[in-house]
């Protein structure tokens, strides 16, 4: 469980942004993880708000996100390895009730469920 909760706050011109909380008071600046396929996502940036914290955090959506398909991003709790939010772009040829997202959002997540098995299977033996 992640010491952090994140709120969206907007996404607008390619620039998804939120608000990253301490759960516990004092809590020192985490380490954030954004992932598009699994490839780590450049140009993040986390600032310190004006409350203690508290931080902005800022994801640009990169060129190669952009196109025909669906993108899913998981913004993770990096020392913590827990999935903190996600958000998706479709593109193309869209239905009205798309389900595609959620299967996408879900392989991410299993994805990240295997490598954490793999890892405790390893330091356990």
């Amino acid at each position: 469980m992640s010491a952090f909760s994140l709120t969206k706050t907007r996404f607008r011109e390619g620039l998804w942004e939120g608000l990253l909380t301490a759960v516990e008071k004092g809590a020192a600046q985490p380490e954030i993880s954004v992932t598009l396929r699994d490839m780590p996502v450049r140009g993040v940036t986390l600032t310190d708000a004006k409350e203690a914290g508290r931080w902005v955090i800022q994801i640009p959506v990169p060129v190669e996100a952009v196109g025909e398909g669906v993108q899913t991003f998981l913004i993770s709790d990096a020392n913590a390895d827990v999935v903190l939010d996600s958000f998706t772009l479709i593109a193309g040829d869209v239905l009205g009730d798309d389900i595609r997202a959620e299967v996408d959002l879900l392989r991410a997540e299993l994805d990240m469920l295997k490598r954490a098995f793999r890892r405790h299977c390893l330091e356990t033996t």
